[in-house]
């Protein structure tokens, strides 16, 4: 997430448009690292939020309303005292830097006129928000930074306010780009990434490379390697490049990692050079407020769901131990005929053994080849003694192995299962669907249940996922094992078509028939969203069965989402973002 000096610019220039002249009318503080001012300006409201967050500071103005906490922070009522009903003369930034000056013209206590600044610096672990009184002494802020933790700078009330340390680096309106390769940092940078980075001031190694990419060079090519076309090509993007920065010709935009657009990957105020799925928007506050609500929102879905996460691990590696016991126990009897045998052959020669034999050597009457065999005896036993201990360890052999291979059968099913959930967990976007699967768990025994989440009121189920294929037919994708069985099993037609990936966990889709005949093209669409909605989703030739839903039947005792099938077909094919993009757009052109 680059948000360097370019960034900063881009940023101050649309703030100072919206805002500049507005009044402050309130200040809250929601986090103990996050501030917002509400402003009033050209007659509309605008949250201003400005973030301390070590992970993610930032400055811009954002739709969110978050729950303030009932007694303010100590900070929040200064900034309260100081800036509130005050004209926001302007925001300000200074040579590239990410740190962001915001001017407040308010009343003091003396009912005189007196300029303050709110600086908001953006410097990930050491970001902070600084209220700065009109002599630039700061009154207070909100992370102290004593003498223990910098001897460089230090941010508490009542001192003088410095600017972080500068670096030595060139403004982008002051490079001339002919002359980058005559710059004495030529000798110094190991490539060309490093070399635009230490040169010039608020570029990030973001920006670096999209120089890089627009010239066609290798960001970590060697500067001594450049041929002349190279530098040439350099010269022509990084000219390119410091024209749009400096006519303010930004494009903010949203990169993403699919075309369902909820996973933001990173932001920027230029579209990327390099093939992206990315969004335009007009305002780089609209475009960051999206990414960090995004981000904000697919990391508590991780929290929420990382207990479960948890038991389905736990669970997968007890069934994967379980059967590697089972498989040894299953060696351990291979065996058996062999003890049963020993056991006959004993009792057929019982009076031609001596007894105190310790081998007996007889004829095995059922090889075709009639060889003899030597069977190992106990000395001390006779032999019809032996004859029922070889019984014995026959009976106990063959009652090992039927019940390890019944529980193995078990356990393979329940390794199914847990993979399965395992699967449409990953595929969760919302809260509601977390807690269906957890409630699923809950049901099936894996997770404890509580008397708190008894009595919480539940959520209406969530819907199936619904497409339209390219012919007009009704596809429906289930998002969890009970939706698998709602819709298989209640909602399907007999006539309807059943789709599932061959022996890979996944949703079950459905194709709404209505007693018409379905054309491949659409039993392509449907096999390449049962393939994605499958644990291989990422995979190349994933085997999809289909077959009618009247095929299709659920074994007594079976757990959510397990059913059996016969009568099918298999069709093979390789899901992506842009096929599953196209068929939810309704644009099928593959």
């Amino acid at each position: 997430m680059p948000f360097d000096g370019i960034v900063t610019k881009c940023i101050v220039n649309e703030l100072n448009d919206l805002l500049a002249g507005g009044r402050v009318e309130k200040v809250f503080q929601p986090e103990a690292d996050e501030v917002v001012l509400l402003v009033r300006s050209k007659s509309q409201n605008y949250r201003l939020v400005a973030s301390a967050n070590a992970n993610y500071p930032r400055l811009h103005i954002t739709a969110s309303q978050k729950e303030n906490p009932q007694t303010p922070p100590v900070f929040c009522m200064l900034m309260r005292k100081h800036l509130s009903g005050g004209k926001l003369l302007d925001i300000s930034f200074h040579d590239y830097e990410r740190v962001i000056s915001i001017n407040i013209e308010s009343v003091n206590e003396l009912g005189d006129l007196s300029v303050k600044r709110v600086v908001v610096e953006i410097m990930g672990k050491h970001s902070n928000i600084i209220l700065l009184n009109s002599e630039d002494k700061i009154i207070d802020s909100v992370k102290h930074v004593d003498s223990d933790i910098s001897s460089v700078r230090e941010v508490m009330p009542a001192r003088p306010y410095f600017l972080p340390p500068a670096q030595n680096k060139e403004l982008p309106e002051n490079i001339v780009p002919e002359r980058v390769f005559e710059h004495p940092l030529v000798s110094e940078a190991k490539h060309v990434e490093g070399l635009l980075l230490n040169l010039i001031k608020g570029f990030s190694p973001y920006t670096c490379r999209e120089i890089c990419r627009a010239a066609d060079v290798a960001p970590k090519t060697p500067v001594a390697a450049l041929s002349h076309a190279d530098k040439d090509n350099l010269i022509s993007a990084l000219k390119n490049y410091l024209a749009r920065i400096n006519n303010n010709g930004f494009e903010p935009c949203i990169i993403y990692q699919d075309k369902n657009f909820l996973k933001p990957l990173d932001f920027y105020c230029f579209v990327p050079e390099q093939p992206a799925i990315y969004k335009k928007y007009e305002l780089l506050s609209a475009a960051l407020d999206e990414f960090y609500s995004l981000r904000d929102t697919n990391e508590r879905l991780t929290q929420k769901m990382g207990d479960i996460v948890k038991v389905i691990k736990n669970g997968i590696d007890r069934c994967e131990k379980k059967i590697a016991l089972f498989n040894d126990k299953l060696r351990e009897v291979s065996d058996r005929e062999k003890l049963q045998l020993f056991g006959e052959l004993i009792t057929a020669n019982i009076y031609c053994i001596p007894a105190g034999s310790e081998t007996a050597r007889v004829l095995n009457y059922y090889s075709e080849n009639e060889e003899y065999i030597e069977i190992p005896l106990n000395e001390y036993k006779s032999a019809q003694e032996n004859a029922q201990r070889y019984f014995k360890q026959y009976t106990k052999a063959k009652s090992t192995y039927l019940n390890a291979t019944q529980q193995l059968k078990d356990t393979f099913l329940e390794l199914e299962y847990l993979q399965s959930v395992q699967t449409m967990l990953e595929n969760c976007s919302s809260r509601q669907e977390i807690d269906e699967i957890r409630q699923e768990l809950t049901d099936q025994g894996y997770i404890r249940a509580s008397a708190r989440n008894s009595k919480k009121k539940q959520d209406k189920p969530s819907s199936p996922l619904d497409f339209t294929s390219s012919d007009g037919f009704q596809i429906l994708v289930g998002k969890n094992n009970k939706q698998n069985d709602l819709l298989t099993l209640k909602l399907a037609a007999a006539s309807d078509i059943w789709l599932h990936t061959r022996n890979i966990p996944g949703s079950h889709v459905i194709i709404r028939a209505e007693r018409r005949e379905v054309p491949d093209s659409t039993l392509l669409e449907a096999a390449i969203l049962a393939a994605y909605h499958s644990s291989a989703k990422i995979s190349s030739n994933v085997p999809v069965d289909y077959t009618l839903v009247r095929n299709v039947k659920k074994p007594n005792g079976a757990k959510p989402g397990m059913v059996i099938y016969e009568n099918f077909k298999t069709v093979n094919v390789t899901p992506g973002e842009e096929k599953v993009f196209k068929i939810t757009q309704n644009k099928i052109n593959f």
